[in-house]
């Protein structure tokens, strides 16, 4: 199904100034064409009287668009054409406005709005009645909007359960193939996102983690769901791309908004990831103790300072680890004898 823009000029005024003029033009002519009793009379009393009875139908043409919005039109059952463009048109009056997704509220922003058009208001006996011009509101919005679909929880490719959110930047760029092709443009891109959602994240562990081929390439990597979260998002937005590309939608962005462990290993993880920093703390320690005490040989070698036998040397070395990597203050002992 291929989008076919309506034409039409902006000519929605035209027509309904026009049409107003006839309606009042129509009952001089109907007082006229009574004060004739022959053929001419009959014919233009009946002809007017016709327009009077049935010219309200002009009105069911008008339409009206704001910026950035579109209306898809059918004529009995057959796609007639797209609406496009901000300004009061007219159009053939038996034409209906066609969008199945109109009432479907997604959680994003940039919905059109499917309020009542209320006409009037009638009251009778304490009962409210009113007439509405076309009911929800069929318009569809061709802005950029932002779908925030609900939390998952997915398991990453180490078998560990995340939640993780996205938000996703999306419009309508074909009107015929998001109306047609789809049965709810809406509720179908949000289901895509959360497809594409699972199948990019288990590709991913949470953290950098050996052995781990992201990429698909045969080459483990240091790819992870933490650390390369553009690179995640972008797969996730060419991933729904692909899918939604039938329903006329071009997603413009995907970003990851929410990212943590599942609830039931949460603590588990977080001692996990705290043993880990106090490895990688002590071994910096560590690596900077063993430097230290180097250099302390070294230049105590050099300035002939003193003369430390391997036993000695033993000894300072052990001192020196025990007070640079020690958790707490040194306590200094002043040893006046020997070693011996």
């Amino acid at each position: 199904m291929k989008e076919k823009i309506i034409s039409t000029k902006k000519n929605g005024m035209t027509v309904l100034v026009l049409t107003i003029l006839a309606y009042i033009a129509g009952v001089p002519l109907l007082i006229f064409a009574f004060n004739y009793d022959n053929i001419f009379g009959h014919i233009l009393s009946t002809a007017v009287g016709a327009w009077l009875t049935l010219g309200w139908i002009m009105f069911m043409g008008l339409k009206v668009l704001k910026p950035q919005e579109a209306l898809v039109l059918t004529l009995f059952g057959k796609y007639y054409g797209t609406l496009k463009g901000d300004g009061f048109y007219w159009v053939n009056p038996f034409c209906t406005a066609f969008n199945p997704a109109a009432s479907t509220k997604l959680r994003q922003s940039g919905d059109v709005s499917g309020e009542h058009n209320p006409l009037m208001n009638i009251t009778a006996e304490g009962v409210n009645a009113a007439l509405s011009m076309g009911g929800i509101n069929k318009r569809i919005s061709l802005k950029i909007m932002t779908l925030n679909n609900n939390k998952q929880k997915i398991n990453d490719c180490l078998g560990n359960p995340v939640e993780i959110g996205i938000a996703v930047m999306w419009k309508v760029t074909d009107t015929a193939k998001a109306v047609f092709e789809v049965d709810n443009y809406k509720e179908y891109l949000s289901l895509q996102c959360d497809t594409a959602l699972r199948n990019i994240v288990r590709l991913y562990p949470y953290d950098v983690a050996e052995n781990v081929d992201t990429t698909g390439d045969g080459i483990a990597d240091e790819g992870s769901l933490r650390g390369s979260s553009e690179i995640v998002a972008k797969r996730i937005r060419d991933e729904i791309q692909e899918r939604v590309a039938i329903a006329g939608i071009e997603i413009v962005e995907a970003r990851i908004t929410y990212l943590a462990y599942a609830p039931e290993i949460a603590a588990a993880m977080l001692q996990r990831q705290q043993a880990s920093a106090v490895v990688d703390a002590r071994k910096l320690i560590v690596d900077g103790a063993v430097g230290m005490v180097e250099m302390a040989l070294e230049q105590l070698s050099e300035k002939n300072v003193v003369e430390l036998d391997d036993e000695r040397k033993a000894a300072m070395v052990s001192n020196l680890l025990v007070v640079l990597c020690g958790n707490h203050d040194a306590q200094p002992v002043v040893n006046s004898g020997s070693i011996y």
